[in-house]
C-alpha cells in the first residue's frame, strides 16, 4: 500500500493534480486592482516637495506641530511652555521620522496622505517612505525658520486654526488663495 501511495503522491505533484482537482477549487473571490500612483521624475527624484503637494504638506506639518506642543503642555498641566521647551519641541517635531506620510492618487490628482490630513478613498495605494519624510522635515524646518519659534508657539496657543492660518494660508503660505483644498475636519485633528 505504501509504494502505491508514494507513487500516487509523486505523480500528483508532478502532474499538478491532487486534492484540489478532486475536491474542486475554492470559489473565486472578486479581486480589485488598485495601481500605485504614477510619480513624475520631479516627484520621485527631487529633494524638494513638489509644488502641487505643498499645501497638503503644510497641513501635515501644522498638525504634527500642534500635536507635539499640546502633548508637551499636557505634561506641565496645560500651562504655557518656557521658550527653551517650545524650541526643543519644535525641533523634535520637525526632526521626527515622518514615515506615516506618503502620496496617493485620487481621481487623477496626487495628494499627500497621513495623520491630520483628510481621509482618502478606502481603496487606494499610498507610496510612503522614499523622499517624502526628508521633504516634510526640510519644509517643517523651513517654516520654523521663516516664521520663528515664538510666532509659531503664539499661534498654537490661540488654536489649531490660527497655526494653520499662519503656516499655510498667509500671504506667502502654500495654500494661499486655494479653496479647492479645505482644512482637515476637526474630527481628524485628534487622530494619530
Amino acid at each position: 500500500m505504501r509504494p502505491a501511495l508514494a507513487a500516487w503522491l509523486v505523480l500528483s505533484l508532478l502532474g499538478g493534480t491532487g486534492a484540489q482537482g478532486m475536491c474542486g477549487d475554492p470559489p473565486a473571490t472578486p479581486s480589485h486592482s488598485v495601481p500605485a500612483p504614477q510619480l513624475s521624475p520631479e516627484e520621485r527624484l527631487s529633494p524638494h516637495m513638489p509644488e502641487s503637494l505643498r499645501c497638503d504638506a503644510c497641513h501635515a506639518i501644522a498638525f504634527q506641530i500642534e500635536e507635539q506642543l499640546s502633548k508637551a503642555e499636557g505634561k506641565v498641566g496645560k500651562k504655557a511652555l518656557r521658550e527653551s521647551d517650545y524650541i526643543e519641541v519644535l525641533e523634535r517635531s520637525c526632526s521626527q521620522d515622518w514615515e506615516s506620510y506618503g502620496v496617493l492618487e485620487l481621481d487623477g490628482e496626487k495628494r499627500l496622505s497621513g495623520p491630520g490630513l483628510p481621509r482618502q478613498q478606502p481603496l487606494s495605494v499610498m507610496v510612503s517612505g522614499g523622499p517624502w519624510p526628508s521633504r516634510l522635515s526640510k519644509l517643517c524646518h523651513g517654516y520654523v525658520g521663516e516664521r520663528g519659534e515664538a510666532q509659531i508657539y503664539e499661534a498654537h496657543r490661540r488654536g489649531p486654526a490660527v497655526l494653520r492660518q499662519l503656516l499655510c494660508h498667509g500671504d506667502k503660505g502654500p495654500c494661499a488663495g486655494r479653496k479647492d483644498r479645505p482644512d482637515p475636519p476637526k474630527a481628524l485633528q485628534n487622530e494619530l
